[in-house]
C-alpha cells in the first residue's frame, strides 16, 4: 500500500479495516481492543505522512498480531495429538537431575525453590519479551528504514515458522503437568504459573490479564519468548549498536532463564524457540541474497516509507 493520500487508498483503508472486524468478530468474536487497533491504525494513517508512513511500516507487526489472534479460532490439538508425557519424560531424561533421592526437571526444581528476588527479575525480564522489539523497531525505523524492514521481517518469518510448527507438534507447557498430569483436557484456559507470584508481591494482574487472552496453552514449543530476545540480539549486533548489545544479550539470558523459571517453558521448548529464530533469521537473509523477486519487493515496500 502507498503511503501517498489520495481516494484510492483512503477507500482501501477503510474496506480493511471495516473487513478485519467483521472477519474478527466471525472467527473469534468481537473484542475492544479489535476497534482499538482500528482506531490506532486509522489514526496514524490520517493524521500526517510520517504517523502514515510509521503505521505502514508496522503493518508487519500488525499482520503477526492478528495472525496470532485467529489461531485461537483454529485450536491447534484439533488437527494433530498433544505430546504432554512424552516431552515432560525427553526433558527430565535431558535436563533432569537428583535432589532428595528423585530425579526432578529444572521446572520442579525451581517451583519448590524459588525466591522474591528471582520472581520480580523473572517477572520485569518477561514484560520485556514484546516491548523490547517493539522499542527496537521503532528505533530503526527512525535511524534506517532498510535496517527496520530487515529486522520486522526476520521477525514476522520466525513467527510464521513458530506457528507453523505449534501445529505440527502442538505440546503442553511445563506448568499444565503439574496442574492437570499427563491427561489432555481440550479448552483449557491460559495460566500465569510461576508468575502468578510476581502479580501477588505487586498487588497487580497484569501476567492474569495477559495469559487470559491466550491464543493456545497447547503452543509451548518453540518457545517464540526465547526467540523475540534472540532476533533483537542480533541484529543489534549487526547494526553495530555498541553497548546496548549488553543489555540485549542479559535481556535474552533473563527471559531464556525465566521461561523455565516460572514453569512456562521446559529448557527443550527454548531450545527449540533458539533454533527457531535462528532459522527464521538466516532464512530471511538468504532469500533477500537468492532471489531478485523478493529483493526487488523487499526494497518496494523500503521505498515505499523512506
Amino acid at each position: 500500500m502507498s503511503a501517498s493520500l489520495n481516494y484510492k487508498n483512503i477507500f482501501i483503508v477503510l474496506l480493511v479495516g471495516v473487513g478485519y472486524l467483521l472477519l474478527s468478530d466471525w472467527l473469534i468474536g468481537y473484542k475492544q481492543e479489535q476497534l482499538v487497533l482500528v482506531f490506532i491504525f486509522l489514526s496514524c494513517y490520517f493524521f500526517s505522512t510520517i504517523t502514515r508512513k510509521f503505521i505502514l511500516g508496522f503493518s508487519v507487526f500488525i499482520v503477526f498480531w492478528i495472525l496470532f489472534d485467529y489461531m485461537k479460532a483454529f485450536p491447534n490439538y484439533l488437527y494433530n495429538t498433544v505430546h504432554i508425557e512424552q516431552l515432560y519424560h525427553a526433558e527430565k531424561k535431558l535436563f533432569g537431575f537428583h535432589i532428595n533421592n528423585q530425579i526432578v526437571t529444572p521446572n520442579e526444581y525451581w517451583l519448590n525453590n524459588h525466591n522474591h528476588l528471582l520472581d520480580i527479575l523473572t517477572g520485569f525480564f518477561y514484560l520485556s519479551w514484546m516491548p523490547v522489539p517493539l522499542v527496537f523497531a521503532a528505533y530503526l525505523f527512525y535511524k534506517n528504514r532498510q535496517h527496520f524492514f530487515y529486522f520486522s521481517l526476520s521477525f514476522l518469518l520466525v513467527n510464521c515458522i513458530g506457528f507453523i510448527v505449534y501445529y505440527i507438534y502442538p505440546a503442553a507447557p511445563p506448568w499444565y503437568v503439574q496442574q492437570y498430569g499427563f491427561d489432555f483436557i481440550a479448552g483449557t484456559p491460559g495460566n500465569t504459573a510461576g508468575l502468578a507470584r510476581f502479580d501477588a508481591y505487586f498487588n497487580t494482574t497484569i501476567f492474569k490479564h495477559l495469559y487470559e487472552k491466550s491464543s493456545n496453552v497447547f503452543a509451548a514449543m518453540p518457545s517464540l519468548h526465547a526467540s523475540y530476545p534472540l532476533i533483537v540480539l542480533y541484529y543489534g549486533i549487526k547494526f553495530k549498536m555498541g553497548n546496548w548489545n549488553y543489555v540485549f544479550a542479559i535481556n535474552t539470558l533473563g527471559i531464556w532463564f525465566a521461561a523455565v523459571y516460572t514453569s512456562h517453558h521446559y529448557i527443550l521448548d527454548v531450545l527449540a524457540g533458539i533454533i527457531c529464530g535462528i532459522t527464521g533469521i538466516f532464512l530471511f537473509l538468504w532469500m533477500l541474497k537468492s532471489s531478485k523477486g523478493f529483493k526487488k519487493l523487499v526494497d518496494h515496500a523500503i521505498i515505499s516509507i523512506s
